[in-house]
C-alpha cells in the first residue's frame, strides 16, 4: 500500500490514506465535475453576437468592466478577450454577484446585467428573439452568456472550454471496468448534454 500510494503520487494521483485505497476497489460509481476535470478548465470567448446596433468592442469592454469584480471561472475568459483587443477596463458602481445567476453593476448611467437565462427572466429582459441562437451555441458545447443594458438584451457571448485530450480514453477505461460514470456541472443542461455526449457519458446533472 505504501509503495502504491507513493507511485500514484508520482503520476499526480493523490490517495488520502491506505483505507481509501482499499475502499476504492469497491467503487461502483464515479462522479466527475465538468470544468477542469473533463474539460481543460481554460474557458475562452469563442464568439460575441451583438444586437440592436451594438458595437462588438464596446459590448466586450462593458462586459469585461462588469466582470472585473467577479470571481467566476467565466469572468477570466471575458477579461482575457478584452485584454487581447487592448480594451480598457472602466470602473463599475454597485457591483453585485448573484449566485447561480450572474452579475449586476452600473457603468456611468447604464444598468448592466450579465448571466444566464434565469437571470434575464427574473429581471424582465426579453430574450425570446434570440433564444434559438443561445440553444444552438449550447448544443455545440458552448456556454451562452446573456448581456443586457438597461433591461434590453445587447449581446450573447459564447464561451468554450475544450474537452481534455485524454478525457474520452479515461472515461472509456472506467466504464470498461464496470464503473457508472456521472458528470456534474453548474453549466446549463444543453451545454452539459453536448459535453457529456462528446466523452460518452449518458448520465449528468446540470
Amino acid at each position: 500500500i505504501m509503495v502504491g500510494v507513493g507511485k500514484a503520487a508520482e503520476h499526480g494521483v493523490l490517495i488520502r490514506n491506505g483505507e481509501a485505497l482499499q475502499v476504492a476497489a469497491q467503487l461502483d460509481v464515479m462522479v466527475l465535475d465538468k470544468t477542469g476535470t473533463i474539460t481543460e478548465g481554460k474557458p475562452a470567448v469563442s464568439a460575441i453576437h451583438v444586437f440592436a446596433n451594438q458595437d462588438e468592442n464596446t459590448v466586450l469592454q462593458k462586459v469585461a468592466s462588469l466582470e472585473a469584480g467577479s470571481e467566476h471561472a467565466l469572468a477570466q475568459a471575458i477579461l482575457d478577450a478584452a485584454k487581447q483587443r487592448s480594451l480598457a477596463i472602466q470602473p463599475v458602481a454597485e457591483f453585485s454577484a448573484l449566485p447561480g445567476l450572474g452579475v449586476y453593476g452600473k457603468l456611468q448611467s447604464e444598468s448592466l446585467l450579465l448571466g444566464n437565462k434565469k437571470l434575464m427572466m427574473e429581471q424582465g429582459v426579453n430574450i425570446t428573439a434570440h433564444e434559438a441562437l443561445a440553444q444552438h451555441l449550447a448544443s455545440q458545447g458552448q456556454t451562452p452568456v446573456y448581456f443586457a443594458i438597461d433591461q434590453h438584451l445587447a449581446a450573447i457571448l459564447a464561451i468554450t472550454d475544450p474537452v481534455k485530450a485524454d478525457s474520452i480514453v479515461a472515461i472509456q477505461r472506467l466504464q470498461r471496468q464496470g464503473l457508472r460514470v456521472i458528470m456534474l456541472t453548474g453549466d446549463n443542461a444543453v451545454t452539459a448534454k453536448a459535453i457529456a455526449a462528446q466523452v460518452g457519458i449518458t448520465e449528468f446533472f446540470a
